[in-house]
């Protein structure tokens, strides 16, 4: 049993496995219609519980796919369904009883450390769908996406990230680490990825090229990524942060600073950080992105349940 909570914890050789699976998949599905299931049923009989403590599109339907396409099945709760969120049950006994209904347990919540109560209680893998400080299954997916579309390893490309520092840079963070790439951060002085992350990176020796110049960063940048600086539960100046990020939209001049065939992706929801002629011009992948958490998360199952081929 192995559980995918940050990519800081899952070594490189099993990430990677990961994708080369994913690839595998998603090239062996391209006659089959949406539900039909893959050769062999690999997790025919099992049943994943999914937990919603946040609002979430992507995440919610692409792991309903990808185990329906292994052969199992899905439920899907929300906290305020559960004795766990209305009548006080605690994390330890709610995992007991998660345990003896199904075989994994996704989670998507506002809280690291109930992620992490929840790992001490359950005798299943347990998958971390966000956390405050990790979205690690969005994250191997944009390297799946990144090399699917560039035609080369990610440690050949260098990235770039213009925004807020998030749950999802931080994720970034630790993949630029796993998968040994050259990483730009482009944002606001205020708004620097973490201490944390930072001596993290250190400790293992890498580095992440930090700028408060949107123009240097995209310099030389093979892939952009970004997310919506304003996030669904982002409890700050809303006009103050916006502000701060005028001059880190993402635009067509902004793009023109980065290699000719740079690539766009973003992990959804956008907002105003990236105009429309970029976000739905050509340089933009998101949709091959968002359709690629399928494939990847239907490998991350597999690796969790034991049976990555």
């Amino acid at each position: 049993m192995k559980h995918f909570i940050n990519l800081k914890d899952i070594p490189a050789k099993d990430l990677r496995k990961i994708i080369t699976d994913a690839k595998k998949r998603k090239s062996l599905r391209k006659k089959l219609s949406t539900l039909e299931i893959d050769k062999g049923a690999p997790l025919n009989g099992k049943m994943l519980i999914q937990m919603f403590e946040k609002a979430s599109s992507r995440t919610r339907i692409s792991f309903y796919l990808a185990i329906k396409q292994l052969g199992g099945g899905t439920l899907t709760l929300r906290s305020n369904e559960l004795h766990l969120g209305q009548g006080g049950e605690s994390i330890a006994d709610t995992a007991k009883i998660l345990s003896t209904y199904g075989d994994g347990f996704m989670m998507r919540t506002d809280s690291d450390k109930k992620i992490e109560d929840f790992k001490k209680y359950l005798s299943v893998p347990i998958i971390n769908g966000l956390s405050p400080s990790s979205h690690p299954t969005q994250v191997l997916s944009d390297i799946f996406t990144v090399e699917e579309i560039m035609k080369k390893p990610i440690s050949k490309l260098n990235i770039c990230w213009i925004g807020d520092s998030n749950n999802v840079l931080d994720s970034l963070i630790a993949a630029s680490v796993k998968f040994s790439f050259k990483l730009s951060v482009a944002c606001p002085k205020k708004f620097e990825p973490g201490k944390d992350v930072r001596v993290w990176v250190k400790k293992n020796n890498k580095k992440i090229y930090i700028y408060n110049n949107a123009k240097k960063a995209v310099s030389g940048a093979d892939v952009i990524f970004s997310d919506k600086v304003i996030s669904l539960n982002d409890k700050v100046n809303k006009k103050k942060k916006i502000q701060a990020f005028k001059n880190f939209k993402i635009d067509k001049k902004l793009m023109s600073f980065a290699k000719k065939d740079c690539i766009f992706l973003h992990c959804l929801p956008r907002g105003d950080e990236v105009s429309n002629d970029v976000f739905l011009g050509k340089k933009s992948h998101v949709w091959q992105q968002a359709l690629n958490r399928v494939h990847v998360q239907k490998s991350i199952l597999l690796y969790c349940f034991g049976k990555l081929r």
